[in-house]
């Protein structure tokens, strides 16, 4: 199975550091190829205030960000 597209939504609103309002998305779900076709994957229904309306974007997925918490050889972490 392949992630072909992510599936995204605005939850709400912030305001960048020139003072402009941009759109918060969270990324609810993705489609999936499988053996028998496209399925649709929801992970979670977002809370929006006022409710979500049920609109979505559908977008090509983003690349994976790795971990920078911790250096790539600093693995000795004490618990």
């Amino acid at each position: 199975m392949a992630i072909t597209k992510e599936i995204s939504c605005v939850v709400g609103t912030y305001t960048n550091k020139d003072g402009q309002q941009k759109n918060r998305y969270q990324r609810i779900g993705s489609i999936i190829n499988t053996k028998n076709g496209e399925m649709l994957k929801i992970d979670v229904i977002p809370l929006v205030e006022g409710g979500w309306a049920g609109w979505a974007y559908i977008n090509d997925p983003q690349p994976k960000e790795s971990f920078k918490g911790l250096p790539k050889d600093d693995f000795d972490v004490p618990f």
